[in-house]
């Protein structure tokens, strides 16, 4: 279940195979002059792989032969994906405190993290088989110009959001929650907006459109906002309502929602076209500069961002907080890039490449409680004094 199979598409006629983990087989262009040769490298150098991708986990989007048939493939890993985030979250798995498990489908929660990874996957997939150039990369200009339909689908995508959150009218809205204890009877909260723009918790777009399309009852019942300091006593931690807490306090909201998975398409989008970068430049400096530049830009557009309004808001994606975290990933990568792949610094990092090679299984374990009960298993003196109170999750 860790491992992962790549995928290709075709690109134009005669182009020469090319590895996204060696850097190795920069595309051509039929009848184009062929370019200057590069420095020659052993056979070990060209076919090492680069260590810092299984530390960094992230897409790998290559090339097949047959586009169709690349297509049908991203199509099925995402349906299986998809599947798998439904089951995990959907209460199949006895719970750290409890033996008991099961799903009412009336309502199951439709989206979650590897539902959201699904979508943004297919779509970056999709761009990568379907959407590219014929133009030489010779240098950054030239990767822009190569991969310009796959940036327009991401600016397209981040304005079409930002016009919805900033544009779209919220009404008010009702929701209820089952009475305490076994009590079968519900308590109805009504909430009021009637607004446009609001990024706060009660009336902001991307959960109205959750609640429109996926229905109230499908979406995350422990929302962040639970632990604020309108919602909880013990802030920043969950904890009893106060006496004056307002009416949204309890409602559903799905952080991995619909809308909101739009700018996860963008940060893909954004990941693919960093990995671009290994394919079309062999040297180390091209390749570090050409992720530095690019990620202190976003860093600097989304602190600009930020102060005239458009907030860092990890809830709703927004575009700000999507160029933040790009940014901050792209900066993150190239110094484990330089430390690992360019100065061996492997043995420090070790553990983390294995997690990047069994990321997937890793994350099935904890959201099974597998993982989570195997580590309450070992305490100190008392069953409470585990690794997991310490970190929160046993508590």
């Amino acid at each position: 279940m860790g491992g992962y199979e790549l995928v290709r598409s075709d690109d134009a006629a005669g182009a020469a195979g090319a590895d996204l983990e060696s850097g190795s087989g920069a595309s051509k262009v039929a009848g184009a002059p062929p370019p200057s040769p590069a420095p020659s490298a052993s056979p070990a150098a060209r076919q090492q792989r680069l260590a810092s991708l299984d530390v960094f986990r992230g897409i790998t989007v290559l090339r097949v032969p047959d586009r169709v048939e690349a297509t049908r493939k991203a199509v099925l890993r995402a349906l299986k994906l998809f599947c798998l985030g439904l089951v995990l979250q959907g209460g199949f798995f006895h719970g750290v405190h409890s033996l008991t498990f099961g799903v009412d489908l009336t309502k199951i929660r439709l989206m979650g993290i590897l539902q959201r990874i699904a979508i943004a996957y297919l779509l970056a997939a999709v761009c990568e088989i379907w959407l590219k150039g014929d133009d030489d990369v010779d240098s950054g200009y030239g990767l822009l110009r190569r991969y310009r339909y796959q940036l327009f689908v991401g600016l397209v995508l981040s304005i079409a959001y930002s016009i919805l959150l900033y544009g779209m009218y919220v009404p008010d809205w009702e929701y209820q929650i089952a009475g305490p204890g076994s009590s079968s009877t519900e308590k109805s909260f009504s909430v009021k907006c009637g607004v446009r723009g609001d990024t706060g918790p009660a009336c902001n777009a991307v959960g109205m459109v959750d609640r429109t399309v996926l229905g109230i009852d499908h979406l995350y019942r422990r929302p962040v906002y639970a632990r604020t300091k309108e919602c909880s006593i013990d802030y920043p931690e969950n904890g009893p309502l106060p006496p004056d807490a307002p009416s949204w306090c309890q409602a559903p909201f799905d952080p991995e929602g619909l809308l909101s998975s739009v700018m996860a398409i963008v940060t893909c989008l954004i990941g693919l076209q960093f990995g671009h970068v290994i394919i079309h430049f062999e040297k180390h400096r091209g390749r570090i500069a050409s992720w530095l530049v690019p990620s202190f830009s976003m860093l600097a557009l989304a602190f600009v961002m930020d102060f005239v309004g458009m907030r860092m808001n990890k809830p709703l994606y927004t575009m700000s907080y999507t160029l933040a975290t790009a940014g901050a990933a792209g900066l993150l990568f190239a110094g484990i890039y330089a430390l690992v792949d360019l100065y061996g610094f492997r043995r420090p990092t070790i553990a983390m490449e294995w997690m990047g090679k069994h990321a997937l299984m890793i994350y099935v374990l904890v959201a099974c409680n597998i993982l989570p009960m195997f580590i309450r298993g070992f305490y100190w003196r008392d069953p409470n004094n585990s690794l997991l109170k310490v970190i929160g999750i046993g508590a």
